[in-house]
């Protein structure tokens, strides 16, 4: 028979075992609690603007917003000389002033004639009214479901969310990008969206139609129609298209940046809304970092996930150490997915460095193999530094304990994000 002794420490291992799993998840909870209620009320500092920037790639061009409202003015335009068809594609699309607009200039659209086809992420928009969410029947709508995985509950190939930010006008012009739909994003955030015209464009017309017939059949009401593409896609050399397919267990966006990172020769320059790399990730940049390569990192100060913050920072010791330089973004948020290498290659896209991103949700990121493309991100860059503070490796040391604890007690929930 066992003794009590021997059940008094079974007790205590599973009660250690709990609150080792409990405390990131309370600490977690609380942290958001806290950052809600400091951030009510509270709007974004004004930061420095760069004009909308457009580069001959190719056949085509290239033109990088970094400002919403000159996007959404650029995309609004463009619905509105749509002549034959509109994919329009989006994480959050908010029911408030700016979200209305798009959502009658599709109508309208819709209502002379053009063939018009959206997408939106139903969890990303639990708090949008369902009024707005009701759409004309001359709109084609797909609702990417909460839950998708059925019965089988088990196959984690249908848990990604749609963090897909696209649209399409004809064939003529493509937007993708970081900005999803909705007021804030206007003036408040900090993010990089480009459109593009020429051969590309096809592209992304083909992963806007690859994602709604692989989603368009329902269970319990009847399947949206299959879009079919007339044309076939031409090869490009300059511009490339990556996407993230957790149905079919594709994740090229991940490979793609480890690609360009091992490449790196003389300078690697990204820009992230959220940055919590696997290590293997990490290890990529430090290798580069060994071999004399100018990394820097431009982060938001503050983002708009307290708890995301405070697990990249679980990852600042390996990097300054590395001599990897962090910029800090100053009163506002930047939620751009960016990253430009060598002078020569450029990414811009949806993809976060983080797990959800990499490993689990519907993405694409454009891949511009271009100097011109390369200079404009680099200007863009340039600018935004003039609105940061780096963090330097003396500073990081000198933090309080209670942080390097906060830090700690949450790393294991990196994975998780």
């Amino acid at each position: 028979m066992s003794s009590p002794k021997s059940f008094s420490a079974v007790r205590v291992v599973r009660r250690l075992l709990l609150a080792l799993f409990v405390t990131p998840f309370a600490l977690a909870i609380g942290l958001t609690l806290v950052d809600r209620y400091r951030r009510e009320g509270k709007n974004s500092s004004p930061f420095p603007r760069s004009v909308p920037t457009e580069v001959e790639v190719e056949d085509g061009s290239v033109t990088v917003y970094t400002y919403g409202q000159d996007l959404y003015d650029a995309m609004l335009a463009a619905i509105d000389g749509a002549q034959h068809q509109i994919l329009f594609e989006t994480y959050i699309w908010k029911g408030d002033e700016v979200g209305e607009s798009f959502k009658r200039a599709l109508a309208a659209a819709a209502d002379r004639g053009v063939k018009v086809y959206c997408v939106y992420d139903a969890f990303a928009n639990l708090v949008v009214s369902p009024r707005f969410k009701r759409f004309p029947s001359n709109v084609n709508v797909l609702r990417f479901p909460i839950y998708n995985a059925g019965f089988r509950f088990w196959d984690f190939r249908h848990y990604g969310r749609d963090h897909r930010k696209i649209m399409v006008v004809d064939d003529t012009v493509a937007f993708l990008g970081g900005y999803n739909i909705g007021a804030p994003y206007a003036t408040e955030w900090r993010d990089t969206h480009v459109a593009i015209t020429g051969p590309a464009v096809w592209d992304v017309m083909r992963a806007f139609a690859d994602f709604w017939n692989l989603h368009r059949r329902h269970r319990l009401r009847p399947s949206e129609q299959p879009l079919l593409l007339e044309a076939k896609a031409p090869w490009q050399a300059h511009i490339r298209l990556s996407r993230n397919v957790p149905r079919l267990m594709m994740f090229p966006i991940r490979s793609m940046y480890l690609d360009a990172i091992n490449r790196a020769g003389e300078r690697i320059w990204m820009t992230h809304a959220y940055f919590i790399p696997d290590q293997d990730f990490v290890d990529a940049l430090l290798l580069a970092a060994d071999r004399g390569v100018d990394i820097r990192i431009l982060l938001p100060h503050r983002s708009n996930h307290i708890v995301a913050d405070w697990i990249s920072r679980g990852y600042y010791g390996q990097l300054l150490a590395a001599g990897v330089r962090i910029f800090r973004y100053q009163g506002a948020m930047v939620h751009a997915k960016t990253s430009t290498i060598d002078g020569n290659w450029t990414t811009v896209g949806t993809a976060n460095i983080d797990r959800l991103s990499l490993t689990g949700n519907y993405e694409i990121n454009v891949e511009i193999i271009d100097e011109s493309m390369a200079r404009a991100m680099e200007e863009i860059f340039r600018v935004d530094l003039t609105n940061c503070v780096e963090l330097t490796r003396e500073e990081w040391d000198r933090r309080e304990w209670h942080r390097k604890f906060t830090e700690a007690v949450l790393a294991p929930l990196g994975p998780l994000l």
